[in-house]
């Protein structure tokens, strides 16, 4: 038969140890999400900027296409 004093204390022991793997869970289940969030905006972001990207190549081949066309005016 174990002491209540002694069974107190394991016991104690125990739900504070739960306490502390539901409060560590209870952290990195949090961080998983910022975590999460910011790696979806950061992707978001580089799709945005690839766009872009896309957007000012063709920008610059249009302007060369018509520097093009304007030289071949002058020569005639």
């Amino acid at each position: 038969e174990m002491d209540p004093k002694v069974e107190n204390v394991a016991h104690d022991a125990s739900a504070s140890s739960q306490e502390l793997t539901a409060f560590v869970q209870n952290l990195l289940n949090q961080m998983q999400g910022r975590f999460q969030t910011m790696s979806d905006s950061i992707v978001t972001r580089i799709d945005d900027m690839g766009g872009r990207i896309d957007d000012l190549e063709k920008s610059i081949g249009d302007l060369i296409n018509e520097a093009g066309l304007e030289e071949s005016k002058d020569d005639e």
